[in-house]
């Protein structure tokens, strides 16, 4: 059973969400926020497995309750349901270490999709974010919300920057392996070792760092097609 919280301050939308989510067996909603503050509160008290959690919301607001949530709870998946898509927001819910971003008005089973994919320790991003991944990869400019910091004497091999340039774009191990032609658990082990490698937590860690840092080269970019929704 996924232990979900529900931080959404428009009370009837919340309502028709709790609705829908709770259709689903393995789904149950065992707390409610509608401010920045509660959520924070509430994801101290319960064990969850998944905070589903709007932006535009009143107190600390939506972003800030991540980044608290976040600090305490570094392992906790938070997925972002927002009627808000504008090109900063996607870094600074990067920055702030949310899994996922979905906006209002996703397909419902799409939605239990997400849910499902980021409770379980994958990444889920709206169309929106992945084009501004990719185009930070193609070479586009993205304003990232942490300020780069001097360059980074890479430390990946190229095989792993090809892994790496390749989970930015949301590619399941699965996906990459078949993409390079290698076992699944081969790209696990690199996956590992990346995250050791570049001391982050998680793959969207890792996805932020190598925008900052340049840590895939352009070549591989290329050879990849990073960007063009060729890979």
């Amino acid at each position: 059973m996924t232990k979900i919280l529900l931080v959404e301050d428009d009370e009837l939308f919340r309502l028709g969400l709790r609705m829908r989510l709770q259709q689903e067996s393995s789904l149950e909603i065992v707390a409610e926020a509608d401010d920045g503050e509660q959520a924070v509160d509430l994801a101290n008290r319960y064990p969850l497995d998944l905070v589903l959690l709007d932006i535009g919301l009143p107190g600390i607001g939506g972003i800030e309750a991540c980044r608290q949530i976040k600090q305490q709870h570094p392992t906790l998946p938070i997925l972002v349901l927002t009627s808000r898509s504008e090109k900063p927001l996607i870094s600074k819910l990067i920055a702030a270490g949310v899994q996922g971003y979905c906006l209002k008005g996703i397909p419902a089973e799409s939605l239990i999709l997400a849910v499902r994919s980021v409770a379980a320790g994958a990444s889920w991003w709206d169309q929106t974010a992945t084009t501004e991944i990719r185009a930070a990869f193609a070479g586009n400019s993205l304003a990232l919300a942490i300020k780069a910091d001097e360059p980074l004497e890479n430390p990946l091999t190229k095989r792993e920057q090809e892994i790496l340039a390749l989970v930015a774009t949301g590619k399941s191990n699965q996906e990459i392996a078949e993409i390079l032609y290698i076992a699944p658990g081969t790209v696990r082990v690199h996956v590992h070792a990346i995250l050791q490698k570049l001391e982050v937590r998680d793959r969207t860690q890792a996805a932020v760092l190598a925008i900052q840092k340049g840590l895939v080269a352009p070549e591989l970019l290329t050879s990849l097609k990073i960007g063009n929704g060729e890979v």
